[in-house]
């Protein structure tokens, strides 16, 4: 799942709105912004095919430690904790914490089985949506629409940026979710490490369009 995180991002505004929808952004797309970084280091591993279903151009054959249920909800608690002690937002750590494995949960609507519980455990988990572009695809929207909508509603813009940069962010997920399905596969894994990596930069985005947008009272920190 793709533009489904990024829902869920922007819906968990409603519940902790003095959270920046950055800090959002990074919790629920973490095991996808480590996965590039281990993949280059070699801890993980994934085989690129072709397919004429776009959704299972590669095969993820080996990622314990990014996407593993266990690891997540360390990670949760770990930035949880973390950006509880920056600022000491309570309602926000939680959202965040549970954001993170939240990845997980929505990831095995659409896998086939390939994501294990815990690093070295053998069983394998995936509900195979991918199977179904369409539906996969219609899924994806339909929940990137409520979590924009609820984002929408929860907060009110500051100016320009605010009223119009939060289109263009939600314009420019659903262009490079469209462009990552009709894309021919990356010519190698080091090629599709570097490429993912762009998560990182991108999370700047939504902290950017957060910082113009007024939800309640309160500031994001």
């Amino acid at each position: 799942m793709v533009i489904g995180h990024f829902a869920l991002a922007f819906a968990a505004k409603r519940a902790a709105p003095r959270t920046s929808l950055g800090t959002f952004f990074v919790a629920a797309q973490l095991a996808d912004l480590l996965w590039p970084i281990f993949l280059l280091l070699g801890w993980e591993q994934v085989q690129i095919t072709r397919n004429a279903d776009p959704f299972l151009t590669l095969s993820f054959t080996s990622y314990p430690w990014s996407h593993s249920l266990a690891t997540e909800i360390l990670g949760g608690i770990a930035f949880g904790v973390l950006y509880f002690a920056v600022t000491r937002y309570l309602l926000g750590a939680i959202v965040v914490a549970l954001l993170v494995p939240s990845h997980w949960l929505l990831d095995v609507i659409v896998h086939l089985p390939d994501l294990p519980l815990y690093p070295g455990g053998t069983a394998r988990f995936g509900f195979s949506l991918w199977n179904n572009p369409a539906a996969t695809m219609l899924v994806e929207a339909a929940m990137f629409v409520v979590g924009v909508a609820i984002y929408a509603r929860t907060t009110q813009p500051r100016d320009r940026v605010g009223r119009y940069g939060l289109w263009a962010l939600a314009t420019l997920l659903v262009v490079i979710y469209l462009a990552s399905a009709i894309s021919p596969p990356p010519p190698n894994v080091r090629a599709l490490a570097w490429s993912a990596l762009i998560g990182w930069p991108l999370t700047l985005f939504p902290w950017w369009v957060d910082r113009h947008r007024l939800a309640g009272s309160v500031s994001s920190p």
